[in-house]
């Protein structure tokens, strides 16, 4: 996989994605974007969106910081086992997230957040496994 793609690479892609993906859920918090195909078309009414879109806001934050970590962008050279750990834990959200998008019942959420995940996987898997 080292061959395939580097790991500062892996990082930057992580970073570029989870910060777009950290922009959509504020935008759909601030109903610039339609919200009917996240959470796999499943969402009952107003409180419930505002509720999930905001832990979705807090995770994205936390995912940029722990690649942040891991590539030496914020705090270089600390945090290195809490960073190694997070990415482990990314990685395995990113493919339950992908079995998620699967399963919905949104056809705009499967066909263009299927992918995605799949990528953020492979790109977390990539940092995780660098020393």
């Amino acid at each position: 996989m080292k061959r395939i793609i580097s790991s500062r690479l892996a990082g930057n892609l992580l970073v570029l994605l989870n910060t777009g993906m950290f922009l959509v859920h504020v935008l759909i918090l601030l109903k610039v974007i339609p919200s009917h195909f996240i959470w796999g078309g499943r969402i009952n009414g107003e409180s419930e969106l505002v509720a999930l879109e905001s832990v979705s806001v807090v995770i994205q934050i936390v995912f940029i910081a722990l690649i942040a970590l891991k590539t030496g962008y914020l705090l270089p050279g600390r945090f290195k086992r809490t960073a190694r750990i997070g990415l482990w834990l990314l990685f395995v959200f990113m493919v339950l997230n992908t079995a998620g998008n699967l399963a919905s019942i949104s056809g705009p959420e499967k066909l263009f957040m299927t992918p995605l995940t799949v990528v953020l996987a492979f790109l977390s898997l990539r940092l995780a496994v660098e020393k």
